[in-house]
């Protein structure tokens, strides 16, 4: 069965949308943990950049799936979230310059707020495109595209910020985020897609809100995947100790660091590829439980690894491994949720997953105060492990999911 049918166009335009915008916030997630550090040799400042973004971003989810399931076109929405991270790419820019010369940190904490309002909207817009460009019988293998398009943003945007810095320099790595964010946003604006009318009469926001929540907290097998895959990335955040592993630990240079921060991103391009040409279908719930405890296991080897190339490789693995969750997970979204609530699920989804990884960050930032930088990340693996036990025997049906069910 082919994936692309008539609207195989806007769905290419898609994926040249998620690509681009991928590539300029790894571009600056690189840039910007390099820089703090540079100046502030303290891990708990790469954990205040993940609260920095999740702030804003809790703020702003909830009401961004409202707006976009009874609001406007999605792509106004996405245009929107494009252009909120070429603001924020170029106030970096500014700082980088010494055109911002006073507050360095606190302005670059505060243009990452930027990032995390555009987060807001990239998802349910996303979504909400995606499912109208793709026939619903082929949701899983072009969900096993559209991941892999992910990841290849998220292997060669932060190598190519790790070069951009090391042999460039801050200011040219923000510059090209720039010109990606730009590159997304006439992505977007060429979009041709016939888009069904918005959800019915606008009910109040906060009405419409917890409709979303009510239906995603009564439904045990998407409330149980999205809840397992937040605490496991919560406690799995060794990505954003990376700075001070590169800098401390193996001693090397911002090419090391966009190596390492790509590595996850390249085993997930992998399993991604794979899942898109072998999807599964049998025993779904249970492959999800094994790869987010396997995830965890990678992470316990990272902390405590410390060769450059062992980490490398167990980092890829751990790609691998939370590939084969996020696919499973977007594939039980798409097929279980109904369509006049996809913004919203979505919003929640991000909520659920997304300001997890920035308070993932926030997290081990106070741990790597706390604990120290190793056992901070030792001691994430481990409680990703025991979310995984306390998931498998709280969600029965999500236990025991077999696609199949939710056709």
């Amino acid at each position: 069965m082919h994936i692309f049918t008539s609207h195989h166009h806007a769905f290419l335009k898609l994926l040249a949308f998620r690509i681009l915008i991928v590539l300029a916030y790894q571009i600056m997630a690189v840039t910007v943990g390099w820089h703090i550090y540079e100046i502030t040799r303290d891990p708990l400042s790469l954990g205040l950049i993940g609260l920095a973004e999740a702030l804003p971003y809790f703020a702003s989810a909830l009401f961004a799936g409202h707006a976009v399931d009874h609001h406007y076109t999605r792509r106004a929405f996405g245009t929107l979230a494009a252009t909120l991270l070429l603001i924020n790419a170029m106030i970096l820019t500014a700082i980088s310059t010494g055109w911002i010369g006073n507050g360095t940190t606190l302005w670059i904490y505060g243009s990452i707020a930027f990032t995390g309002i555009a987060r807001a909207f990239i998802s349910p817009s996303y979504t909400t495109l995606f499912a109208i460009a793709i026939p619903r019988e082929s949701f899983a293998k072009a969900t096993g595209v559209s991941i892999a398009a992910f990841q290849i943003g998220l292997v060669l945007g932060p190598i190519l910020g790790g070069l951009l810095v090391g042999f460039a320099s801050k200011t040219v790595a923000y510059l090209v985020a720039c010109l990606l964010c730009f590159g997304a946003i006439l992505a977007m604006l060429s979009l041709r897609l016939k888009e069904p009318p918005a959800a019915g009469d606008s009910p109040a926001v906060f009405k419409s809100i917890h409709e979303g929540l009510r239906f995603v907290y009564g439904h045990q097998i998407i409330f149980g995947a999205l809840s397992l895959d937040m605490f496991a990335v919560l406690f799995g955040g060794a990505v954003a100790m990376l700075p001070a592993f590169i800098q401390d630990i193996y001693k090397i240079g911002p090419e090391g660091l966009g190596i390492l921060r790509a590595a996850p991103g390249v085993g997930a391009i992998v399993i991604g590829l794979w899942l898109a040409r072998h999807p599964i279908n049998l025993h779904a719930g249970r492959w999800l439980l094994y790869s987010v405890a396997c995830f965890g296991l990678c992470i316990i080897g990272f902390g405590l690894s410390s060769h450059f190339v062992t980490a490398g490789l167990l980092l890829f693995l751990s790609g691998i491994f939370d590939g084969v969750s996020v696919v499973l997970r977007h594939t039980i979204l798409q097929l279980a949720t109904p369509d006049a609530m996809r913004g919203r699920v979505s919003a929640i989804n991000g909520v659920f997953i997304g300001s997890s990884n920035e308070l993932g960050a926030f997290e081990s930032g106070i741990a790597a105060k706390i604990l120290g930088l190793v056992p901070s990340v030792v001691f994430g693996g481990l409680m990703t492990l025991a979310v995984v036990g306390i998931t498998a025997k709280l969600a029965p049906k999500l236990r025991n999911l077999e696609l199949g069910q939710l056709h």
